[in-house]
């Protein structure tokens, strides 16, 4: 199977959307009037973001989930992405679950295949995608305020979990290593969230590297420091069940990556507006702290006082 036999095969799709899809040098976009375009590129390498025995299937979802999970934090509208894939064979047994996951998710945030690039190498996976925000109304890391909240969505530290059973540093119930696994392989791009919060947070970022890491992106963008409560940071994680100790089960939530959450800030007068921003959403978010004048970032027990405990993040050239 020749280069353009598998990209008309697995991905050719006709577009409903884009002025120009997949079939030319450029695909054409055209966003809507008012609307800025939100572009951001993410590359997943076999062996440094996913293992050799992942799932084609819930491979070609991640790999476009993470690149939406950017668009959500930015409360962008997903509209379309290309594709540039490395193979180190063309297989269809593995391509046909790979494009049906990756193409299942696309569908189901009106996100259109539009282009890309196809070559033999060892496996790597970049997208680059697409979305449009109503002009002025873009979440930035940049605008977060002294005294804001901060947010989290959904569950965060399972991704780790999983990750650290796959290494053999841990043993867990079966079906707790399943879940923590789907939360890994498979996360859930918080779309919806981000665009109900426009104009009500102050700021975003998504989970990537680890909560406290991403979180340092805001705060070092809108000059801030951090106060955050040990014990709600302790519920984040989905696997209740999993048998950690607490200093584990912090370090996981708040250190973890992997997650494609997203944490945000809001004031607190616009509780009631985070309220339904979350409930139109249909995800749960957990206020877990909130910003300060100061720098640095304290983590605090119910008494206040500061941990010990230190908390890193993941960085690709560390």
């Amino acid at each position: 199977m020749g280069e353009f036999d598998l990209i008309e095969r697995f991905f050719k799709r006709p577009v409903q959307r884009a002025a120009l899809g997949v079939g030319d040098d450029c695909a054409l976009l055209q966003p809507a009037p008012g609307m800025q375009l939100a572009v951001s590129s993410d590359m997943l390498v076999e062996g440094r973001h996913f293992l050799s025995t992942v799932d084609p299937r819930a491979l070609g979802h991640k790999a476009l989930a993470v690149n939406l999970s950017d668009l959500a934090a930015c409360g962008a509208k997903p509209l379309a992405f290309t594709l540039a894939l490395a193979l180190p064979a063309a297989d269809a047994a593995w391509l046909e679950p790979f494009s049906q996951g990756l193409l299942a998710l696309a569908d189901a945030h009106g996100c259109e295949l539009v282009g890309g690039d196809t070559t033999r190498g060892p496996l790597n996976i970049c997208i680059t995608v697409f979305g449009e925000v109503p002009r002025g109304l873009a979440l930035l890391r940049s605008g977060a305020q002294a005294g804001d909240d901060i947010y989290v969505s959904g569950t965060v530290g399972d991704a780790r979990l999983a990750l650290e059973v796959f290494r053999g540093h841990l043993a867990m119930p079966q079906e707790v290593f399943t879940q923590a696994r789907a939360r890994m392989e498979q996360p859930t791009p918080r779309v919806a969230l981000g665009q109900a919060l426009r104009g009500v947070a102050t700021a975003a970022v998504d989970v990537s590297d680890g909560l406290l890491g991403d979180l340092g992106h805001v705060l070092k963008a809108s000059s801030l420091g951090a106060r955050i409560e040990a014990p709600a940071a302790l519920g984040l994680m989905g696997c209740a069940d999993a048998p950690l100790s607490p200093a584990q089960r912090l370090e996981f939530a708040l250190a973890g990556g992997d997650d494609y959450e997203l944490v945000f800030t809001a004031p607190p007068s616009a509780r009631g507006r985070v309220k339904g921003a979350v409930a139109q959403a249909q995800v749960q978010v957990t206020r877990i702290g909130s910003t300060t004048a100061a720098p640095g970032v304290q983590v605090v027990d119910a008494q206040g006082q500061p941990l010990d405990q230190r908390f890193g993040s993941f960085d690709h050239f560390g």
